[in-house]
């Protein structure tokens, strides 16, 4: 006998979604949105209705969840609260059902139908106005915390690979910049693999997308050679979460640079990348075919560059380690905590700097995620695509991110 299907307005299940705690005065919130962009709204909430959230998995009846709140709190949670508060998930597209479904199909038509990736984050992350992103640009490489004047040690070498931040340009610039300088003094190729992260989550290990991206400065496409190949020989699943890039920001981050550094010398394109898959995935029998998609599309893409015959470098947009209550952890970073991180993640990318994506992945393996690297897939992808013959952390920082301390750390690096 087949099993029933739940009733999602009886069971509801929470989708994807992100939070961040608030206080105002001594009262504690939480704050969700989410990170797909499919809904732009965002929904406040007290932090005791947040405990209810583990509930929330389409297994859990609106009446369990009621008494979980009452084990908890003692208290009886009024049925008016609770039917309000999943009304407000399902209005703002937080829950699975038809009105999430609905307008996934109305996204996606609408992505398919654009002649290109419009860009999401420009007068927000960024400048709008070309000539003002064109000076924005040009002081993160002059600021005090961008990269010396002096040539590069590589300069003229072929660069095969880069690790950039996609973390806010407007904050994190200057550390864009270190990598962008090794970029603008080397022997550049044509095409760009620019791999990002899908912080909404993917339904596949990568997510590829043939729309050419636009910024302030123009129009970047993609590459068709490599594309067309990908498309004969890839199979739907690594387009299946193509809606994905619709408002990711980790390739956007990364465009402007590229225009500034590379574009404005020669023709220039591009190959866009979404990627979300833990260090787990290569150990866990449960994962063993989501492993196997990924070596599949590493090889798959390796091939098609070489059915190109041309010479390709590889971006990981990426981020680091992300400590503090609005990740999950249960206390506040300190300095100390802070620091600790910081040799953590110096010694991780050690591995990096050796182009050693089985040693990297351990390393975060036996850490057991304790620092939420997110950052993980694009540079794994990166370490698996490449064939160079030396690394370099170019420059490390980190970000604090909230009233409570909470902290992104990353870097940049080049490879030769």
């Amino acid at each position: 006998m087949s099993e029933q299907v739940k009733d999602p307005k009886t069971y509801p299940s929470l989708r994807n979604i992100q939070y961040s705690p608030m206080q105002q005065g001594e009262e504690q919130y939480i704050v969700l949105w989410d990170p797909s962009g499919l809904s732009a709204e965002k929904l406040i909430i007290p932090l005791n209705f947040f405990f209810l959230f583990q509930f929330l998995d389409g297994e859990h009846s609106l009446e369990q969840v009621g008494v979980e709140y009452l084990k908890k709190y003692g208290e009886f949670l009024m049925p008016d609260k609770l039917d309000k508060l999943i009304a407000d998930l399902d209005q703002k597209l937080f829950l699975e059902g038809d009105r999430y479904e609905t307008a996934k199909v109305a996204a996606l038509k609408a992505y398919h139908e654009a002649p290109t990736r419009k860009p999401q984050f420009a007068g927000k992350s960024y400048e709008e106005d070309p000539e003002k992103l064109r000076e924005q640009i040009a002081g993160f490489f002059t600021s005090k915390e961008g990269p010396t004047p002096a040539a590069s040690a590589n300069k003229d070498k072929l660069i095969k690979g880069l690790i950039a931040p996609n973390y806010e340009v407007k904050d994190a610039g200057p550390i864009y910049a270190w990598g962008y300088k090794e970029l603008r003094d080397a022997e550049t190729p044509d095409v760009y693999i620019v791999i990002g992260i899908g912080h909404a989550g993917l339904d596949e290990p990568v997510a590829v997308t043939d729309k050419d991206f636009e910024t302030p400065l123009g129009v970047v496409p993609v590459n068709r050679p490599i594309m067309d190949y990908l498309k004969a020989n890839g199979g739907a699943e690594i387009f299946a979460d193509e809606i994905r890039h619709q408002k990711e920001q980790s390739i956007e981050f990364q465009l402007p640079f590229l225009q500034e550094t590379v574009g404005t010398k020669k023709p220039i394109s591009i190959v866009p990348i979404l990627s979300s898959f833990p260090p787990i995935s290569f150990i866990d029998p449960e994962l063993k075919d989501f492993a196997n998609q990924i070596e599949k599309f590493v090889t798959l893409l390796k091939d098609a560059i070489a059915a190109s015959g041309q010479k390709v470098c590889v971006i990981a947009s990426a981020n680091l380690a992300h400590i503090g209550l609005r990740f999950g952890d249960n206390t506040a970073p300190t300095d100390f905590s802070f620091h600790r991180c910081m040799q953590t993640d110096l010694e991780m990318l050690k591995h990096v700097e050796n182009m050693d994506a089985q040693s990297f992945a351990q390393f975060l393996i036996t850490e057991q995620d304790k620092r939420h690297l997110l950052g993980f897939s694009a540079i794994y992808l990166l370490l698996k695509l490449i064939e160079a013959e030396k690394g370099e952390v170019l420059r490390y920082d980190r970000e604090i991110v909230d009233q409570f301390n909470s902290t992104i750390t990353y870097a940049s690096a080049a490879f030769f």
